[in-house]
């Protein structure tokens, strides 16, 4: 039987997890993105890949489930439902790739990915070609996949939801509504795979207070200073992250 990890460590792995989901949670709230994406490196590096998946994603669920019931009108379901269909379909080969390949191979991906958004956020490119159903299925199956297997599927979803031709308010509850309804699967899907699931949903509940502190903290701090100034601080926080996972 796999226990937590957390409380097994309560002196070492608890502060430091602690300490990143505090750092994801002000960023979450004062840059609106990247908490997760902030998380699974470091994460990895501590838990192991294994473990960090559907702790990060049940993490994300309580902030999800808050944000959409504010959005919840905005959403365009035409576009959500087949991203988020095809996205929780191919979740499985993900969680498959996420139990067979060598833990230390996933942490580096996570890394990789990591600092590879990171760079395409700061040249501010964003894609602006036609968007037929094919290309949004593909975009889902892949992001699908690579939630599964490092719980960072979001950057393919994120750069095509952020250069969407709609209002701003559509393109936050789009991006609110795929990411709750792909990590409730999610979290079932490890949970049934894999036996330390459990326990790192249970690890998800003794963070989860943290980081939903701390993004009421960021939120507050919030115009306090340019967006572009809290973006800079966000993208330097996930530079460090993805550099920990890549030398951790």
């Amino acid at each position: 039987m796999y226990g937590s990890l957390l409380l097994a460590d309560p002196g070492g792995i608890l502060i430091w997890v602690g300490l990143t989901a505090f750092v994801a949670g002000l960023m979450r709230g004062f840059a609106g993105f990247g908490s997760a994406i902030l998380m699974a490196p470091v994460f990895a590096v501590l838990l192991g890949p294994v473990h960090m998946v559907p702790m990060v994603a049940a993490i994300e669920l309580p902030m999800s489930v808050m944000l959409f019931l504010g959005c919840r009108r905005d959403v365009d379901w035409r576009f959500v439902g087949p991203l988020s269909a095809v996205s929780i379909v191919a979740m499985p080969l993900g969680v498959w790739l996420l139990v067979s390949l060598d833990g230390a191979v996933i942490t580096t991906a996570v890394s990789i990915i990591v600092l590879l958004f990171v760079a395409v956020l700061m040249t501010g490119w964003r894609y602006d070609g036609p968007r037929p159903l094919s290309l949004t299925l593909g975009i889902g199956g892949l992001s699908g996949a690579m939630m599964a297997t490092t719980s960072v599927g979001g950057p393919p979803v994120l750069l095509y939801m952020l250069a969407a031709k709609v209002p701003a308010a559509t393109i936050r509850a789009n991006i609110v509504a795929y990411y709750l309804f792909t990590g409730f699967v999610l979290v079932a899907i490890v949970i049934s795979a894999s036996p330390s699931g459990t326990a790192a949903v249970v690890d998800a509940g003794l963070v989860v207070p943290v980081i939903l502190l701390s993004s009421w903290i960021g939120s507050r701090l919030a115009g306090k200073a340019s967006e572009n100034t809290y973006r800079w601080v966000a993208y330097l926080f996930l530079t460090v992250a993805g550099l920990f996972g890549l030398i951790g």
